[in-house]
């Protein structure tokens, strides 16, 4: 791999020379000279270009424990694994204070905060200016999705942060085979005549960690991204939510392709066949269990099995077959760690054994990680925030406390995540944290119809974002805080792919998350849910059972296997049932919604709406 001849050393930056930022035998302009242009502005003590090899890392983990940035863990326990505690003030993502910067306000669109191209540059420089003095500054070539899949797409995050290289190293294929992609990709677009780069660009730096000094903005007609002033992973692993989904849906709608904040699971039947679902949750809401999840004991015995192809991102395009085939863009996981237990995850939980990455949770007296919800018989001696356990002061884990790891540890990690054609997509999954109104599972019409279904979603928040937790809010398809443009638009690019020739997947919502009148769920999800994806694979085979309502078609009770399973009748009546009254304040409600977005809201979604409503009114 090229590299800049000063960056070797990762001990001391004190005694390192000044930064250098070209590449030996250069072969990629536009990227050597981005890199000095950024070198010029933050004023590094060094900059080194990352390999991704265990050389590096090792040496860069070396470095962070030296200077108390990561913590060893029981090596007994949790061999390879660490500790990271961030700024109590940087703990999650800051909607807020993120921006998507187009050219013109209308194309961002009402979903997301907007800034003028040209006074998010000058904001953002001015706080870079110097940012680096004394630091080393890191260049992290990167690939989301596998190296060799038409579909992956290439970035360079540049940051002052050892701790966000070594994250990246685990989510993203980090290194020199991107780098190889990068310039392989910059000099077939040369060849072609074609100006702009190919990847996307992003700087970011831990800044002073001040939440008044703090901005994430994305520039998606630039293809690029600036992040200062948050160390926190969804600000600063630049690759995830920023690139993966806010500049990586832009580019979608461009190239007729999809970026979705979904998790892809396999499902495979007794008889060995396959089908392949997507699911769209809001952080927080079980993605993850449901990308790892383990069969119920009865099935497990009749020989069912899940695979987890990714539990967060997918990526998706038309075949030639009309189909939607996906992969995962991402190599790892970063995933909440509260409420991650034996019962609700054990695949997660194997897979976190070691070699692993935590941030803020809390430490037993002999070094093992601990959060709320783990149920191991272990107590915590220390919270998150390296004080002595006091329950009376608060959890011992951040309730957003995370984990990252590379996806190939995870017991139940599918080699078809590596498919550089992706993986076929059966059926696409919409869900919240719904207490009330929304059934256990219903299926949308038509194409048309699961896509208001999508964006009509609603979720009680989390403590993933920062905010107050609890509230519902309208979280189309999970990517409110996440899309790069106009919802609006992003509805019509949605509704584009239902075209001649086209096999699109079935559409289905579920709310695992109904409660009963004591406030309790009435629900056991975890490896049950299972059972209603068994119902939705029926229903793409055009076998399983279904009543038609107007907001789609309704499982009975006995068109699902339920044995094992005791229900109550308040349960059966309530995961089960249609209100109609409930029904007709919902898609008033939605009607407001969609009208929101003013003219460039597609008719053909305001057209199912009113549709809807009228039924509802019969």
């Amino acid at each position: 791999m090229s590299r800049s001849p000063a960056v070797n050393a990762l001990s001391s930056e004190a005694s390192k020379p000044a930064p250098s930022t070209s590449v030996a035998g250069s072969r990629l302009a536009a990227l050597n000279a981005w890199v000095a242009e950024v070198a010029a502005l933050t004023a590094p003590a060094a900059v080194h270009w990352c390999d991704g090899s265990d050389a590096e890392n090792a040496a860069l983990v070396a470095q962070m424990q030296a200077d108390g940035t990561l913590l060893p863990l029981n090596p007994a326990t949790n061999p390879g694994s660490w500790l990271h505690r961030s700024d109590p003030d940087d703990v999650a993502r800051v909607e807020h204070l993120t921006f998507v910067c187009t050219s013109r306000e209308e194309d961002a669109g009402p979903n997301n905060h907007w800034m003028a191209p040209a006074a998010a540059h000058a904001k953002m420089d001015a706080l870079f200016k110097g940012c680096m003095r004394g630091r080393t500054m890191y260049v992290i070539p990167y690939c989301m999705g596998p190296i060799d899949s038409p579909l992956s797409r290439c970035g360079v995050e540049i940051t002052d942060s050892p701790y966000v290289v070594a994250n990246m190293r685990l989510m993203t294929r980090m290194g020199a085979p991107a780098l190889a992609r990068i310039e392989r990709e910059g000099l077939e677009r040369a060849a072609r005549g074609e100006g702009g780069d190919t990847f996307v660009k992003g700087l970011h730096s831990i800044g002073e960690l001040d939440p008044g000094r703090r901005f994430i903005m994305h520039f998606p007609e630039e293809l690029a991204i600036k992040s200062y002033g948050s160390g926190y992973g969804g600000n600063a692993l630049l690759g995830k939510k920023c690139h993966a989904l806010r500049i990586a849906s832009y580019q979608a709608r461009h190239e007729g392709w999809m970026a979705e904040h979904m998790l892809i699971v396999g499902i495979e039947n007794p008889s060995g066949e396959t089908h392949y679902v997507a699911a769209a949750f809001p952080s927080a809401c079980g993605k993850t269990n449901l990308a790892m999840l383990i069969p119920p004991e009865g099935y497990q015995r009749e020989g069912w099995k899940v695979w987890t192809v990714g539990d967060d991102i997918c990526w998706m395009r038309p075949g030639a077959d009309g189909r939607l085939y996906a992969i995962n863009p991402e190599a790892g996981y970063f995933g909440v760690a509260p409420g991650t237990s034996a019962k609700s995850n054990p695949n997660a939980l194997a897979t976190i054994d070691a070699n692993t990455i935590f941030t803020n949770v809390g430490l037993t007296a002999d070094n093992q990680p601990w959060w709320e919800g783990l149920d191991n018989g272990e107590r915590p001696a220390t919270d998150w925030r390296g004080n002595p356990y006091d329950p009376d002061k608060g959890p011992a884990a951040h309730p957003n406390a995370r984990f990252t790891v590379s996806a190939k540890q995870c017991p139940s990690w599918s080699p078809m995540a590596e498919d550089p054609q992706g993986v076929p997509i059966s059926a696409i999954v919409f869900g919240g944290r719904r207490a009330s109104l929304v059934p256990l599972v219903f299926q949308a019409r038509d194409w048309t119809h699961g896509v208001l279904v999508g964006a009509a979603m609603g979720s009680e928040t989390t403590a993933a974002a920062t905010g107050a937790v609890g509230v519902m809010r309208r979280d189309p398809m999970a990517m409110k805080p996440f899309c790069g443009y106009n919802f609006a638009d992003y509805f019509s690019h949605w509704l584009s792919f239902d075209g001649a020739g086209a096999a699109l997947p079935k559409v289905f919502h579920v709310n695992w998350f109904r409660k009963g009148d004591d406030g309790k769920f009435l629900w056991p999800g975890f490896g049950d849910n299972l059972r209603v994806l068994e119902w939705m694979i029926g229903r793409v085979k055009g076998e399983a059972g279904a009543v038609e309502t107007p907001i789609g078609h309704l499982p009975i009770p006995t068109d699902l296997n339920l044995e094992g399973v005791e229900l109550s009748d308040e349960a059966r009546a309530k995961l089960f049932g249609f209100e109609r009254a409930g029904w007709q304040a919902e898609f008033a409600s939605i009607g407001e919604y969609l009208d929101g977005y003013g003219p460039r809201m597609p008719q053909a979604l305001k057209d199912e709406q009113s549709r809807i409503a009228v039924l509802l009114a019969d």
